[in-house]
């Protein structure tokens, strides 16, 4: 039995430390993710966004925010508990003395390790060998445990800080919530076609850099914006809509930045659903024929030269089927709203209010 103790507390420690270091500091492959931080994950936010389903407007959005962070801390807890857990089995399975005036049992194994972890035992201490070397890993397996996680939130907010800012330069750009009608008339107003390759351009990196970071920290994935009416989703497929319909309303030769920030944009979101190991899913059609002709209308107002309503809806509707199933899928497991291709009143923006005066201010010019 004992020996059977051993055996599992070293497969124990040796599967959450692998797990610990896939999780924090290996650059992950998209085909090989941490297990238990996946599970963990993936059990936690099931009922956790059951319960923010029940709650109204910006509650249950609120609530959901939580879950990154706690995610985070959960993901701490077991792999800490674990580890004390794996050490005291194997303390109990060597039977290590453990000195104390008087015997040992193995609640007093526990004890003895989870004080070894966080380097705070007092009155149990080491009296053999196996003991000593026992109580040396341990300490050195929590001290790393802590100081790199030290490392990894830094790291983890960065990336974070680096995602909202670009979400926040949106706004004023395609309201918000974002639609690409709107973001591609104030793109076109000054400059028609190629006024939209330096936008695209640095859209284009910013896809390539969240996939990056959310492949590395998938938890990324469940922190919320500042704003309720935004999210990292819905201006990822915002952009990717304004991508799509310039690839197939623009003449040839025209804001040909649009093709490359299309291609990264579906990559990512491809990626991100297989990580999250969420299938791609039809859902009800975002854009029907009239809803394409006043965006059309709309951005040809601006004076650019855009393809007719018939050839416009083909094209259209072969590209969105390479990146609307993900972007569907994405939003429903993680509970983030979709945007609209076109909004018959102008969006919401925050830039025009504040906590004080939260009434809108005047048109953009």
């Amino acid at each position: 039995m004992r020996a059977v103790a051993t055996i599992a507390g070293a497969g124990l420690i040796a599967l959450l430390l692998y797990d610990f270091f896939v999780t924090y500091l290996l650059p992950r492959r998209v085909k090989r993710d941490p297990r238990i931080a996946r599970g963990i994950y993936g059990r936690l936010w099931i009922p956790w966004r059951a319960l923010g389903r029940r709650l109204h407007g910006s509650m249950g959005d609120t609530l959901m925010g939580f879950f990154g962070p706690l995610g985070l801390l959960a993901l701490l807890v077991v792999i800490g508990a674990g580890l004390v857990a794996g050490f005291a089995l194997l303390h109990w399975g060597l039977r290590t003395d453990l000195v104390r005036g008087g015997p040992t049992a193995f609640g007093d194994d526990v004890y003895y390790s989870a004080g070894a972890f966080i380097s705070a035992s007092e009155d149990l201490r080491a009296g053999d060998g196996w003991a000593k070397a026992l109580t040396i890993l341990e300490a050195g397996s929590g001290l790393a445990v802590l100081f790199i996680v030290i490392g990894y939130l830094p790291a983890l907010y960065q990336a974070f800080s680096t995602r909202e800012v670009a979400v926040s330069q949106l706004d004023a750009r395609a309201g918000s919530p974002p639609d690409a009608a709107l973001f591609l008339a104030r793109s076109v107003r000054h400059g028609g076609w190629p006024a939209l390759d330096g936008f695209m351009e640095r859209w284009e990196t910013w896809s390539a850099e969240l996939m990056e970071t959310h492949l590395a920290y998938p938890i990324l994935c469940w922190f919320r914006s500042q704003h309720v009416n935004q999210n990292w989703l819905a201006a990822m497929v915002c952009v990717m809509d304004a991508c799509a319909f310039t690839i197939a309303a623009a003449p040839e030769g025209e804001a040909e930045s649009a093709r490359p920030t299309f291609a990264i944009g579906r990559h990512a979101m491809a990626d991100l659903a297989y990580t999250l190991r969420v299938k791609p899913r039809d859902a009800p059609d975002r854009l029907d024929r009239e809803t394409l002709t006043r965006m059309r209308d709309q951005v040809a107002a601006e004076g650019v030269v855009v393809a007719d309503d018939d050839e416009l809806y083909d094209r259209l509707a072969e590209m969105r089927s390479m990146y609307e199933p993900y972007a569907h899928a994405l939003a429903n497991h993680l509970e983030l709203a979709l945007p609209v291709w076109w909004a018959p009143d102008r969006q919401e923006e925050n830039w025009r209010r504040t906590a004080w005066r939260p009434t809108r201010g005047a048109p953009l010019p």
